[in-house]
């Protein structure tokens, strides 16, 4: 009985050591993967506010953080600085338009501290869909209008929908979404302008601390 039940112990030992083996390794793999996806998925996502051409950098090893009510709030944004040969270009930075139809809308958005918008993309948002999702790229360009456009100051009146007076179109059926986002684009255009004084100053995103 007792050789038996040494038996048995030892085979579920072995057992469950080669289990854990097995489930350590794939998490190995897996989290080796999944975090080269998330690198791969946040450098396209940078090239596309930044066009790659304007720097020559390694882009998301230069992460800061930076707090300012003009980002939709009073947290902590992330904030990547373009350089060519060492000297600051541009920024590609993380806001929030605070009052869209359904809640906050994250976007980061790339210019050049002139004001000169590179390129915006939503990061995620709550919208109707059909209407105000139209923020999207993947459902429309409508994001890429502010491509080129120069924000020059908060009295920049021309930088809004139509309905208000600006170049921008408008949803049909949906204008509080647009009008969020272009509000959000110009506030946080216009920081931008002011950020060249503290680039030396900004605390560094943790993974970017070594």
């Amino acid at each position: 009985m007792l050789n038996t039940i040494r038996k048995n112990s030892l085979t579920l030992a072995i057992f469950a050591a080669i289990t854990t083996g097995m489930t350590t390794m794939i998490h190995e793999l897996t989290y080796t993967i999944i975090q080269n996806q998330k690198i791969l998925k946040q450098q396209h996502l940078l090239d596309q506010v930044i066009p790659p051409a304007l720097y020559n950098n390694h882009l998301q090893k230069t992460c800061y953080f930076v707090s300012n009510p003009a980002l939709g709030n009073n947290e902590s944004h992330r904030l990547y600085i373009a350089r060519m040969n060492s000297i600051p270009v541009a920024v590609a930075i993380e806001t929030t338009a605070p009052n869209g139809y359904s809640g906050n809308i994250k976007m980061i958005i790339g210019a050049s501290f002139e004001g000169v918008i590179y390129g915006t993309r939503v990061i995620e948002h709550h919208e109707t869909p059909g209407l105000g999702d139209k923020i999207e790229l993947r459902i429309s360009n409508w994001i890429t209008s502010f491509n080129g456009k120069k924000v020059f100051d908060d009295n920049n009146n021309r930088f809004a929908i139509k309905k208000d007076g600006g170049d921008f179109d408008q949803f049909t059926g949906a204008t509080i979404t647009p009008r969020a986002v272009l509000n959000s684009v110009k506030k946080t255009t216009i920081y931008i302008k002011t950020l060249p004084a503290q680039l030396n100053s900004l605390p560094r995103c943790p993974e970017t601390q070594q």
